[in-house]
Formats: structure tokens, sequence, C-alpha cells
């Protein structure tokens, strides 16, 4: 089995990361105490598979994970930060309930029932992090995006976006759905990669970012003002 990102391996054609915690999340097989990462079940790994050159997850990265939903990816995230921290945003209470008995054995992981569009009704419950990782079906992901780097970057940490172009717009070609999304995060952020995660997740793309971002001080709201003086 060959390490090919930090925590991350590969053994033949298969994914996997070394299991934080015991048992199966979602069904997925379990090797000698390694989680094989289904390509089909998390779009992370569907980028992995298809070439992704920029990991930005390290041992100690505090990570901000905006749509965790039941917790597939966020708990192989949990795997390879084991000593660094999973803050997981959801908005849905169903899948919160699922996502808060994963957390029981992970220590590693806090669970947030928060609106991810809203990120200063859980600022003060999140501590410094180093990447932002956000999967949410609905409109202005860029800018749902783009608020929270705000608020929880600094200069040169790193973001990951999963944009659906089906959730943006369903009427526009996915293609100038992405074309448009791109042209957004550019203003905000230095795109370094971009994957296309067909046949995994069809009209999908995974961007990586790097945050050209100030900082908002605490309790500053104007976050679509770049010349905002509470900055």
């Amino acid at each position: 089995m060959d390490e090919i990102f930090p925590g991350v391996f590969r053994k033949s054609s298969a994914l996997f990361t070394k299991a934080l915690a015991p048992g199966s999340v979602y069904g997925e097989e379990i090797r000698d105490g390694y989680r094989m990462w289904n390509p089909y079940r998390s779009k992370l790994a569907a980028a992995i598979m298809n070439g992704l050159r920029k990991f930005p997850f390290k041992e100690d990265s505090n990570v901000l994970y905006l749509g965790a939903s039941t917790g597939t990816t966020p708990s192989h995230v949990s795997d390879v930060v084991t000593k660094g921290h999973v803050y997981a945003v959801e908005f849905s209470e169903t899948s919160m309930r699922k996502l808060l008995e994963l957390a029981k054995s992970r220590k590693n992981m806090t669970p947030l029932l928060q609106d991810a569009r809203n990120p200063e009704a859980y600022q003060y419950l999140v501590g410094d992090v180093d990447v932002i990782y956000q999967d949410v079906a609905q409109p202005g992901q860029s800018e749902i995006l783009t608020k929270n780097a705000r608020i929880f970057l600094k200069p040169g940490d790193f973001a990951i976006i999963c944009i659906k172009a089906r959730s943006i717009d369903t009427v526009k070609e996915p293609v100038e759905v992405f074309k448009e999304e791109k042209r957004k995060l550019e203003k905000e952020f230095d795109v370094l990669e971009e994957i296309n995660l067909n046949p995994y997740d069809k009209d999908h793309r995974l961007v990586i970012l790097r945050c050209e971002l100030p900082r908002l001080k605490p309790g500053a709201s104007c976050f679509n003002d770049r010349t905002c003086p509470e900055r």
C-alpha cells in the first residue's frame, strides 16, 4: 500500500485512509485497519482518482467542512488530520443526527447544526482553520465560500469547493456555469487546480484555491465589500 498524499493510501486501483476509529461509516470495506475510500460516495476521493495534484490536508490541519451531510467524506478527512480538527457544518437535522453519532468516536470532529450561508452565526464556535472544504447543493456556492473565507482563512490558506452545476442553474449548460463560478472565484482566490469529477459525479467540478482575502475582524459583517474598514 503506497501513501500518495499525507494519510491517503492507494493499493492497486483503490484508495484508503487509516481508520481513526473502529467500524465502517457508510458500508465501506475495511482492510487491516484501513478504510476503503469510495470515489462514487466522496467527491474528494473522485478528484484524487481523476488526477488531483494539490492536497492541502496535513496531519495537523484544522478544517472547516461546509455541507458535512452524514459524514462520509468528513470521516476520511478526520482519518487524515489526526492531530488537527474537523468542524463539520450541516443544516439538515436528519443528517446531523448521524453526524453526531459519528463524532462520538472521533474526538477530532465537532458537528455544528448551522447554515453555511450565515458564518457569523458560528464564527465563535470554530477555532483557527487552515482549510475550508465546501460541498453544498444550493445556489450561491461561490458567495458562500467567500463569506466563510473572509472570516476563517488567512492569506495563503486553502479552500476546496465542489461546484454542482445543476444546483446553481438547471437551464444553463454546466460548462457555462463552471466558467461563471470560476470567474467569481478568481476575483477572491488564486485558482490552483480544477478537476472534472466525471464519471463519479456528473456535472460536478472540484476546485482547489489559495486564499487571498484579508480576514474580517470578529463581529464584522460587510462580507461583500473588499474595502470594508472593519477588516
